[in-house]
């Protein structure tokens, strides 16, 4: 199970992901359909180079480069992986840990989508009050035994575009999940430090 949500995390940033370059991020739309028309998207990539990919898994990397992330939030992603530690960042440190941020997000769970085998995806009923700056849409992964996994996708409206800062795999969210670990990295060796362990990893799994 753990590898499996490790694997539907990758998808599910990247359903946030998409749309840059295409027809709807020339127009403004709604939250729900923001992340199907993105999902829908990104699934047929996926699908249309899965060989590709099962031949160069590195592949995947370039295909994340190409879908720009014009619809997530990293600055707001960074700040609630840190909570009360962003506050004690200096401006220079908050820029650089929501870099190393963003690209441990994105190499972490893009590795796995060359797992990726056709699971299909349920968008549940979307609704939001009329002038609302936040939304949560609500999706399901199927499984082929046993109960679909929910992914919830929440955004804010950001100078008349919605942008995702948050993704909760079966209640578990991807952002405050690293809070914990962040804290305790911070308490031992400082936000230097824990930029510093970031940046490593990143380059160990480049």
């Amino acid at each position: 199970m753990k590898s499996l949500k490790k694997y539907l995390a990758s998808i599910a940033i990247l359903f946030s992901m998409g749309l840059s370059g295409s027809v709807y991020s020339m127009e403004k739309v709604s939250a729900d359909t923001l992340i199907k028309n993105t999902s829908e998207q990104v699934l047929k990539a996926l699908d249309d180079q899965k060989e590709l990919l099962k031949k160069d898994p590195n592949h995947v990397y370039k295909l994340v480069d190409e879908i720009i992330l014009p619809h997530l939030d990293f600055a707001k992603m960074a700040k609630l992986a840190l909570g009360k530690n962003w506050k004690k960042a200096n401006a220079k440190q908050q820029k650089e840990f929501t870099k190393v941020f963003r690209q441990l997000l994105v190499r972490t769970y893009s590795k796995s989508l060359s797992e990726y085998t056709g699971q299909k995806i349920v968008y549940l009923p979307f609704r939001m009050k009329d002038g609302a700056k936040r939304a949560t849409v609500k999706t399901e992964i199927s499984q082929d035994s046993g109960f679909p996994i929910p992914i919830d996708y929440t955004l804010f409206l950001k100078e008349d575009a919605w942008k995702v800062y948050d993704i909760k795999i079966d209640g578990l969210s991807l952002v405050t999940n690293y809070r914990g670990t962040f804290a305790k990295e911070i308490r031992a060796k400082g936000i230097s430090g824990l930029i510093k362990r970031l940046e490593d990893k990143n380059k160990q799994e480049s």
